[in-house]
């Protein structure tokens, strides 16, 4: 590669290649067996445990970064929770099916809300009877797991149902009253406006939620966000070079990451780290457990 529009072409080019490869079942000998190395080691009896809180079918694999390291690096068990199987009532069994291979792939438990997911939310019926009892079944789920972190979308992810799902997990946490995990909040559809924590992701779990999010086959045929992954994540180092290591930071020696803010739940409020943390990969996942 000699010139710039060298590399644009190329990225152009690769990007419709990884268009045609084959997802879910049809997976690639080398992506499947990317799943028994990075899980191989499997989880502990007594394995701290994880809760990934997801607005939709598919938000398992886009914020997994952290999580599927602490899995794989770490022994943690980790369970995502379905808080919706989407709005449309005809793609939810569908969906349901998708998002058992994703999980399944990804090593994990899975745990649906409600009958088949709760039904479209919205932040004005917050504080109505059903949105407490939405609250209150998040609540047990805690209560009944003891996960040593919660993980769940920000309180500005531009999205009404991941919005919602932020929402309805601070009320499930104040119904607990007192909860001693970390809290780390996740961004997708916006970015936080103060992320803390910036962490590092190498090409193999990459390419893990990559091949996940392959098995989401119906939401990825309508769009191919799946390829499209590693460029937010490589984003996100520009990002966090400046915001998690300080303005006019030098960018850190790797080339994918996630940005997330960590804290604790206390006194009835999320209190989040004041601390910066980039979590590299020659560093330890689970420090997040002790913020």
């Amino acid at each position: 590669m000699k010139s710039f529009l060298d590399y644009a072409k190329r990225l152009e080019s690769l990007a419709k290649e990884a268009r045609a490869i084959e997802g879910g079942n049809s997976l690639a000998s080398e992506d499947l067996a990317l799943s028994k190395r990075l899980l191989g080691r499997g989880a502990d009896d007594d394995a701290k445990k994880v809760l990934i809180f997801s607005p939709h079918p598919d938000d398992e694999c886009l914020v997994g970064a952290l999580p599927l390291r602490l899995c794989s690096e770490c022994g943690c068990r980790v369970r995502n929770v379905a808080v919706t199987l989407g709005s449309k009532k005809l793609r939810r069994i569908s969906r349901f099916e998708e998002l058992k291979g994703a999980c399944a792939f990804l090593g994990w438990g899975l745990t649906v809300c409600g009958e088949c997911g709760f039904e479209s939310m919205n932040a004005c019926e917050r504080g109505s009877e059903s949105w407490n009892a939405c609250a209150g079944e998040i609540a047990s789920i805690i209560r009944a797991e003891n996960p040593a972190a919660v993980f769940f979308p920000h309180e500005k992810d531009a999205n009404n149902t991941h919005m919602c799902v932020s929402m309805l997990v601070r009320d499930a946490l104040g119904i607990l009253g007192n909860f001693g995990g970390a809290v780390v909040t996740t961004e997708y559809w916006s970015a936080h406006d103060a992320p803390n924590m910036m962490v590092e992701v190498s090409p193999e779990i990459l390419a893990a939620l990559v091949c996940a999010l392959s098995f989401h086959r119906g939401e990825v045929e309508r769009n191919d966000y799946h390829v499209r992954l590693p460029a937010w994540m490589s984003d996100n180092v520009r990002r966090g070079a400046e915001l998690v290591g300080g303005q006019g930071a030098q960018k850190p020696d790797f080339e994918f990451a996630v940005l997330y803010r960590l804290g604790k739940f206390e006194n009835g409020e999320i209190r989040f780290s004041k601390k910066k943390r980039l979590i590299s990969n020659s560093d330890r996942a689970d420090s997040i457990f002790t913020a």
